[in-house]
């Protein structure tokens, strides 16, 4: 059933896309880009429409008094370490970590998750970025199991510290995580 609503709105999005650039309304961003047609729900926590002739907007219609958009809250509402979740340069989660994340993910009241992972800087840039996504892709598919709407799943690899990667038990330890942002 969510899938045929979700693709419902992508459809009804791209119709009344197509109407405000036809209608001159609209004009798309770049008019080399080639984009691919969807639904998606930023960060910042607002839903966005594309076509794929580059035209955006916003599918909230509910508007602030300066025009812009009444998006969701996003504010985080986990973190959890990979040294805790995961065996080093692993993505798999055991049995037991799955249970306490599926428990989290069915208490937390939030219109859905953005899940980010990040590592520390020893090892390549390249490598740290396929790992970091892995890993939130693996706590993304137990929120999925337990019917948690995800909306964005990224890896960050070393980009986003939170402390200096100077020492392996302090700054290091602290940049090996997931965040998981709820949307209220």
């Amino acid at each position: 059933m969510r899938s045929i609503v979700r693709h419902l709105r992508t459809a009804l999005a791209g119709l009344v896309a197509a109407a405000f650039v036809s209608a001159g309304f609209l004009q798309p961003a770049f008019a080399d880009e080639q984009y691919l047609p969807g639904i998606w729900v930023d960060p910042d926590g607002c839903e966005h429409w594309v076509m794929d002739d580059g035209a955006e907007g916003y599918m909230d219609p509910v508007l602030d008094r300066e025009g812009d958009p009444v998006c969701h809250r996003a504010e985080i509402c986990g973190v959890m370490s990979t040294d805790q979740l995961f065996a080093t340069d692993r993505s798999e989660i055991n049995a037991e970590n799955r249970q306490r994340l599926a428990t989290f993910f069915t208490s937390a009241t939030a219109f859905g998750f953005l899940i980010y992972g990040h590592t520390d800087s020893r090892a390549s840039d390249e490598y740290n970025m396929d790992l970091s996504q892995r890993r939130a892709a693996s706590v993304a598919a137990v929120a999925q199991s337990v019917g948690a709407r995800v909306v964005d799943v990224r890896g960050f690899g070393e980009r986003r510290p939170r402390a200096p990667n100077d020492t392996p038990e302090g700054g290091m330890r602290q940049n090996r995580r997931v965040e998981v942002y709820c949307l209220r």
